[in-house]
């Protein structure tokens, strides 16, 4: 976990401008963009259980009212002429045309969801299954985790020997969807001297249940693995 509040004041004495990717965040922390005094910040709404291609972006006024639109068309100018043109007001000057208006309610609905259930509640509860998951994990031979002492619900792995790519085709075909890659982390993978890894990332959908059949599926994996002809490290 970053900690933004320290390197926001640091960047703040030197005079840069702080934007933060609050994507992984935002469905687990509350956040209080005023206390930690970001100049921007943004995330997207299929993160919490919202509409794919909508998100949220946050700026202090004093730099919405500096930035030139990028978009341009209806809605978002006061006077057009032939010479120049007036925007609005924010954030009515950022809003050109037709807003995806069924995603915005849908997201709003998600956020009201997890609010109301309360992001301390989710986040303690995937705690607890990452936790209970990464301990049966570690009695599986052959298997390496990235972050063995965090108490997150994110568990990054790969299976020793066996490329993730083909790892996460195993664990598809069982019904456990996970993803494998970089996972938008380039630099994480090269301080860790890999090529990619698999991620399993619980949230509040998800069940112990669900976590045993997962270390069931990779317990199963390892074998098969081997069967087929990999060198697994064990």
């Amino acid at each position: 976990v970053t900690p933004l509040q320290e390197i926001i004041h640091e960047a703040h004495q030197i005079g840069a401008v702080v934007i933060v990717d609050a994507a992984q965040a935002i469905q687990h922390i509350p956040i209080d963009v005023k206390q930690m005094d970001v100049d921007f910040l943004a995330f997207s709404g299929h993160k919490m259980c919202g509409p794919t291609g909508i998100g949220i972006l946050y700026g202090k006024r004093t730099w919405l009212e500096r930035l030139e639109p990028i978009e341009f068309g209806g809605d978002m100018n006061d006077e057009v002429t032939a010479e120049h043109s007036e925007w609005k007001d924010i954030p009515y000057k950022f809003e050109a045309g037709t807003m995806p208006i069924a995603s915005v309610i849908g997201l709003g609905a998600a956020i009201d969801y997890l609010s109301n259930i309360g992001l301390e509640k989710i986040d303690s509860y995937v705690r607890k299954l990452g936790k209970y998951t990464r301990t049966l994990m570690k009695k599986i031979p052959g298997v390496k985790i990235y972050n063995p002492d965090s108490d997150s619900g994110i568990i990054a792995f790969n299976i020793l020997g066996v490329p993730a790519h083909d790892a996460v085709d195993f664990f598809s075909q069982n019904n456990v969807a996970m993803r494998s890659g970089h996972h938008c982390a380039q630099l994480v993978s090269r301080f860790l001297n890999i090529d990619s890894c698999l991620r399993a990332s619980f949230y509040l959908y998800n069940t112990f249940e669900d976590a045993d059949v997962f270390v069931k599926t990779l317990e199963e994996a390892v074998p098969f693995f081997i069967k087929m002809g990999f060198q697994v490290i064990i």
